[in-house]
């Protein structure tokens, strides 16, 4: 009897999306790209003329909902920040001219990727990427995305498709070289949404900045600021601080451990057991 040959085949292997807002990519050649012109202001800079990075966010939420609104999108749309990578090259001071350019750079179910470019008229460039979560604004939980988002902005992001996994992986108190300091959410904190907005999430990590230059003598923008040109950070969005957390008055743990020219951190809920945002920050100086 013949002898026969069983092929054996395997199985194609699956195509793992990159996680979203962890890639600088370029200006795309096609597809939706908005501009806009922005002045950095007395109130976006620190002691020493450097915009803050809590500055940088508002300006990135800001051309985004300029974008949106350029299009006449549906005022009922919500969306969130779910991680932002921010790179800065060099940084923006007081009184510059900034121009911003954004566009979307990849897409999910219930998700989308929004990259942006940030140049000045006195040298400042700036790259950041965004991954933006959109939902439902009266159950608050993710929702596919709008049919007109698809027609009006995937162009540019040419079929690239994006996680929403978490990549930041939480500080805890265990940790032996981790410090904790107390931080406490305002009322002047809370937004459209009813929680705290993401632009205050950076507004910790300069905090924690700030404490780690004063315990070393300098102050932020000053000689000793090692942060104040070049440096690349990230920061995601775990569990959004509601009013009721402000109401409470309660003090909120940040747990923050330096290494070398490497800081990160994670803001936890006031009894230790929620991470509310974890955040990293590298100066390339």
């Amino acid at each position: 009897m013949a002898g026969s040959v069983i092929a054996v085949t395997s199985p194609e292997p699956q195509i793992r999306r990159p996680n979203g807002a962890e890639e600088l990519l370029p200006i795309p050649p096609v597809g939706r790209i908005f501009r806009c012109l922005r002045p950095v202001r007395w109130a976006d800079v620190d002691s020493g003329g450097r915009v803050r990075l809590d500055a940088i966010a508002r300006l990135l939420q800001d051309v985004a909902t300029d974008d949106t609104a350029e299009l006449e999108l549906d005022e009922h749309e919500a969306w969130v920040v779910r991680r932002t990578l921010i790179h800065q090259h060099r940084a923006a001071e007081s009184g510059e001219s900034l121009e911003l350019a954004t566009f979307c750079s990849g897409i999910g179910s219930r998700w989308a990727e929004r990259r942006i470019v940030v140049t000045g008229d006195c040298g400042a460039r700036i790259d950041a990427v965004a991954l933006w979560v959109h939902l439902d604004p009266i159950s608050g939980r993710p929702k596919l995305l709008p049919p007109r988002f698809r027609t009006d902005f995937a162009a540019a992001a040419a079929g690239r498709e994006v996680t929403a996994r978490q990549v930041i992986d939480p500080v805890r108190a265990v940790d032996p070289e981790a410090i904790t300091q107390a931080w406490h959410p305002r009322s002047s904190d809370i937004d459209i949404l009813d929680h705290v907005n993401n632009a205050v999430g950076w507004a910790v990590v300069e905090q924690v900045l700030a404490t780690q230059l004063a315990v070393k003598g300098f102050f932020p923008g000053s000689a000793g600021d090692q942060r104040a040109d070049s440096f690349r950070a990230a920061i995601e969005f775990r569990d959004a601080i509601g009013r009721d957390v402000v109401e409470s008055g309660a003090a909120l743990p940040i747990v923050s451990v330096a290494e070398d020219r490497t800081t990160r951190l994670t803001l936890w809920s006031a009894d230790g057991s929620t991470p509310h945002l974890s955040a990293s920050f590298e100066s390339l100086v």
